[in-house]
């Protein structure tokens, strides 16, 4: 047995960790590093979009919605800082906010049909009348 192999079979030594600890340290490590990036420039977009996401994934959905809000601010007419928006109003379950950054969402031009039928972010929205009125509106009979 050589020396490379015996290590390898030593108990703890090369375990891969678990998906779910992985998820972690890298989440923990982008709210890190995105923050520190803020730090020096409160207006960079892709920290806040760095750190949005990281936060969402943690579970921090307080604090990524007020990540959310600063995107907002800073990238008034980009669809997708609203349909991001949109998302952390629904995990929260703030469904009048929600359905109000969806549709300014569309209005700029979000058009990923698809993914925003089948986004576990928003199935909190989804079963709202004026979710699929909204859809309806903007789609009519041409919905996927």
């Amino acid at each position: 047995m050589s020396a490379r192999q015996k290590d390898e079979d030593a108990p703890g030594r090369f375990i891969e960790p678990e998906a779910r600890k992985a998820d972690r340290i890298f989440s923990s490590f982008e709210v890190r590093l995105a923050k520190s990036v803020l730090d020096r420039d409160p207006r960079n977009v892709e920290a806040l979009t760095i750190l949005g996401a990281a936060l969402t994934r943690m579970g921090r959905h307080e604090e990524a919605l007020e990540i959310d809000l600063r995107t907002t601010t800073l990238l008034r007419n980009e669809p997708t800082a609203f349909y991001n928006l949109a998302c952390s109003y629904s995990i929260l379950n703030r469904i009048d906010e929600s359905i109000a950054a969806l549709k300014k969402a569309l209005d700029l031009g979000y058009r990923d049909f698809n993914h925003l039928l089948k986004d576990e972010d928003l199935k909190n929205v989804r079963g709202d009348a004026r979710f699929r009125d909204l859809l309806r509106r903007k789609w009519g009979k041409r919905q996927p």
